[in-house]
């Protein structure tokens, strides 16, 4: 470690100030910085920021993983064909990688660029986003869809708020909803989840059978003349059934799909301290109370048809639960605010997805929104406990 120590040393001498911020960036990935943080979030811990970041990182890698192997499963599938593991893996790689490399690089140039002009060192916040954005995305987004959407999602979402530890909205969701809503075809429909799924339909090597569509596609399309399955039991029994949700190997999103390898991230980030339980459980419940809702009032909508427990297994709801509204920047810091702000968002993100189809991936939103209600949350639990405590001393006084 002498050697990189002298190095680093060696960097800051012989480099203008200005480009301070990138030498730091690569010196504290290895070396624990020995300066405190003077803005933004404070973590009050044997660990620094820049660490933290890294064991979301690890949290999700169980994810990614998992997202790599189903990209090349799903690909294959719709070709009609029989191949190895590995060559899933393979595929699955070749088609994840490139995103990943584009995420990181847009979004590391950009935060290179502010903390230059700003003179300050660089926000490790990027670290969780870079790996994020990726995992929300359909496979088949191009590239520089996601490059301009990253730069977009880091200047908007973080920057402009004045880095990591001051921004309002997440950066990944902020990212996704600039590509949702400036190119919807891109990242909806039946032809974005499956890779080459366009090119198999052009010249006619798709296999029969193979639609593309997403579970909350097919239960969309059930109020259609040509639904993919016939009734909400014909779903759940010989479609997307409930152990099939929980492992995932259907057409989705890249990392979000396998509620086991998610589980498997929640229990390191619970077990480290990361994210709180209080905005995991109160999420869940949220989303849980709001499909039950759905459920009393059912009739022929098959969205509001599928079982509470059924509904929040599939699509971004797990993922959503562990590493979105579990950020720890954007989510409410009073532990009483925590429960109302991810009851807030599961319960909203339920109610989007359910009651307009059209839009089915709501969770995204509703954590958005909370995103933005965080601060007067804390503030009215805040003045809640100050009248409280007035009053008791209103009481002892008389």
């Amino acid at each position: 470690m002498k050697f990189l120590r002298n190095f680093f040393d060696k960097r800051y001498e012989k480099t203008n100030k200005k480009w301070y911020p990138l030498i730091e960036s690569f010196e504290t990935l290895v070396f624990t910085p020995n300066h405190t943080t003077k803005s933004g979030s404070h973590i009050r811990d044997g660990i620094d920021l820049k660490r933290t970041m890294m064991f979301v990182i690890v949290a999700m890698v169980p994810a990614l993983l998992f997202g790599i192997w189903n990209v090349g499963q799903q690909h294959y599938i719709a070709l009609g064909e029989e191949v190895a593991f590995m060559d899933k893996i393979m595929h699955g790689a070749l088609r994840v990688i490139p995103i990943i490399a584009v995420s990181y690089t847009v979004g590391l140039l950009v935060e290179f660029i502010f903390g230059i002009i700003k003179g300050h060192a660089l926000h490790e916040g990027y670290l969780v986003s870079g790996m994020l954005i990726p995992l929300i995305m359909p496979v088949d987004t191009p590239l520089w869809m996601i490059a301009v959407a990253t730069v977009f999602g880091v200047v908007i979402g973080k920057e402009v708020f004045g880095g990591t530890g001051m921004n309002v909205l997440n950066v990944a969701l902020t990212t996704r909803a600039f590509l949702f809503f400036a190119h919807p075809t891109s990242m909806s429909g039946n032809t974005v989840w499956i890779s080459g799924l366009k090119e198999m339909k052009a010249n006619g090597t798709l296999a029969d059978g193979v639609s593309g569509a997403t579970p909350l596609g097919d239960l969309a399309s059930m109020t259609t003349d040509s639904p993919a399955y016939a009734n909400i039991q014909d779903f759940t029994e010989n479609g997307i059934t409930f152990s099939r949700a929980l492992m995932g190997d259907y057409p989705g999103s890249i990392g979000e799909s396998s509620v086991y390898a998610i589980l498997i991230g929640l229990a390191f980030l619970l077990i480290t301290r990361i994210a709180s339980w209080r905005i995991v459980v109160s999420f869940f419940a949220g989303g849980f109370v709001m499909a039950t809702i759905f459920n009393l009032f059912a009739g022929d909508n098959a969205y509001m048809q599928l079982p509470a427990i059924h509904q929040l297994m599939i699509g971004s709801f797990m993922f959503g639960m562990v590493f979105m509204i579990t950020d720890p920047v954007t989510a409410a810091q009073t532990n009483k605010g925590k429960l109302y702000y991810g009851f807030l968002a599961g319960f909203i993100g339920i109610l989007i997805r359910v009651a307009n189809p059209a839009y089915p991936e709501g969770i995204m939103l509703g954590i958005l929104i909370a995103n933005v209600c965080s601060p007067l949350i804390d503030h009215m639990v805040l003045n809640g406990n100050i009248k409280r405590r007035e009053k008791r001393l209103a009481k002892a006084s008389a």
